[in-house]
């Protein structure tokens, strides 16, 4: 599974903070760090990713957050992590595989974080394992962001 590290981390982060995956791969997409074009890299589309995954932090601390689990929420995380994984994929793998495996990390993103955050965001420990979540799932975005190999151009 060597070179598919990458496409399941960021997975991992849609499963967990979707819209943080989707900043870190506008910051990738714009240090050549993707694989294709696909992926927006301009300053405007990082600013916007990147506010939309601080509102999406905040918003997940707050009682009416829908569960990650509910069919819209889940299917887009698979898809972000698809997208992610094929784009983050290192050059000797296979895409479609790192497609795979983006999805693999997002279900288990989703899941796993979904069990260690509790159901309950409204009390003050529920709010306190978001916040942790949140600075895993930056801290593991920011990794990705450092570890990806840079793209030769076609």
């Amino acid at each position: 599974m060597q070179g598919y590290g990458m496409a399941f981390g960021l997975g991992l982060v849609a499963g967990m903070r979707s819209m943080s995956a989707c900043a870190a791969l506008t910051w990738a997409a714009a240090d050549g760090r993707t694989r294709g074009a696909f992926i927006p890299a301009g300053a405007g589309a990082r600013a916007l990713a990147t506010t939309a995954a601080l509102a999406e932090m905040a918003g997940d601390k707050m009682p009416f957050a829908p569960d990650r689990r509910i069919p819209p929420s889940f299917a887009v995380r698979l898809a972000i992590g698809a997208a992610g994984g094929w784009a983050l994929t290192e050059r000797h793998a296979y895409p479609d595989y790192g497609a795979l495996a983006g999805v693999a990390g997002a279900v288990a993103g989703t899941l796993l974080g979904r069990a260690a955050r509790g159901s309950d965001s409204r009390t003050a420990p529920g709010r306190a394992r978001g916040l942790v979540e949140d600075l895993a799932a930056a801290g593991l975005a920011a990794a990705i962001l450092v570890s990806a190999e840079r793209q030769r151009p076609i």
